[in-house]
């Protein structure tokens, strides 16, 4: 066998319990745990907006069909077999959607006037794709929603604002409103 020496290198574990307890004696760890929650709480209260999104020029509408081909049989609790693999299953068909979706930026005061003038009575959720939901429910006295990472917007193949999403039997009615035709 050949030489041998001793490992210069430091233990890892060794160095990251130094580097913590340097950071807690010092108030390091406070800090970043104030930085941590104040930027939180910054992207909480002000989301950031859905890219892509823009204003409607021109109305339009489709219908969506929410069926969804299962890849995996579905069991209740029991064990029982509630649907087979490779069935075509529509959510509709089970569950009523109570409440229209209306998607709005929430920047725009005209479009939030227009939501809550239009969609307050028939309960719908107003939800914003840009904007503070925080400041609006503050200022208007209502709940807000929000797009988070344009998951609902990329789903129902909204392009632009504000939109409505509706039941319709069992599709959805999706609508794209161009502000001046409707009412605002």
């Amino acid at each position: 066998m050949g030489q041998t020496w001793a490992i210069a290198e430091p233990d890892l574990l060794a160095t990251i319990d130094t580097r913590l307890k340097t950071l807690q004696a010092n108030g390091g760890i406070e800090r970043m745990q104030t930085a941590l929650r104040e930027k939180t709480e910054e992207r909480v209260r002000n989301p950031i907006p859905v890219a892509g999104i823009g204003a409607v020029r021109e109305s339009r509408s489709w219908t969506f069909d929410p069926t969804i081909v299962l890849d995996q049989d579905i069991q209740d609790q029991k064990g029982r077999l509630v649907a087979r693999a490779g069935q075509r299953v529509n959510p509709l068909s089970f569950v009523a959607m109570k409440t229209d979706l209306v998607f709005i930026d929430g920047r725009d005061d005209a479009q939030v006037d227009w939501a809550l003038k239009r969609w307050t009575a028939q309960n719908a959720k107003i939800i914003f794709v840009a904007g503070s939901p925080f400041n609006r429910m503050g200022e208007k006295k209502r709940r807000f929603f929000f797009d988070q990472q344009g998951k609902l917007t990329s789903h129902f193949g909204i392009a632009r604002v504000p939109a409505v999403v509706e039941p319709a039997g069992q599709v959805l009615k999706i609508s794209e409103i161009e502000m001046s035709g409707a009412g605002a």
